[in-house]
């Protein structure tokens, strides 16, 4: 990837290349842009082009080009991913940086919402439980790509789809 970077002129010196990388390191990883995902790491700088100085301020820009992992969700996609809202419309859950809705219709018919304390999804034998904290292994069915984010739609209506740990299972 590539990225202009800004840097103010006290940072010029014999450690201008480790200032540079330290800020691209600060700015970029965590974020999200729509066309490549979250980038998680940044593992390498390819190539620090020649500085170009912007008239006024001082700054100089430099065009940085950098390796790094990304992540990002493709539909047809199993991932693990842990519950952070239950409500009667479905659940939210987050598998890193990506949060994903499993709607009420994505989930297996003989789970039934249960509401009260701690809302959640039950088997009609009680076996199973889909609750706050609970880890599932869903399968992606749909993304939205925004400009910062990504939105996914999943399901647990699949084989070897659904509850991996139930934290409400060990009370």
């Amino acid at each position: 990837m590539e990225k202009n970077m800004q840097l103010h002129p006290r940072h010029f010196g014999p450690h201008l290349r480790d200032k540079l990388v330290a800020k691209l390191m600060k700015d970029v990883e965590g974020t999200c842009s729509g066309r490549h995902g979250f980038v998680v790491a940044i593992t390498g700088v390819d190539d620090i082009g020649k500085g170009l100085i912007r008239e006024g301020t001082g700054f100089v820009t430099f065009p940085v080009r950098y390796q790094c992992v990304v992540f990002r969700p493709f539909k047809g996609e199993i991932l693990e991913a842990v519950v952070t809202m239950v409500n009667k419309m479905g659940f939210f859950a987050e598998a890193g940086p990506v949060q994903i809705f499993v709607s009420n219709h994505l989930i297996p018919d003989d789970m039934e919402f249960q509401s009260g304390d701690v809302p959640n999804y039950t088997t009609s034998d009680r076996s199973v439980r889909i609750q706050k904290d609970s880890e599932v292994r869903l399968k992606i069915i749909g993304t939205r790509v925004d400009a910062t984010e990504i939105f996914c739609i999943g399901t647990i209506k699949d084989d070897f789809l659904g509850v991996i740990n139930d934290p409400g299972a060990a009370a």
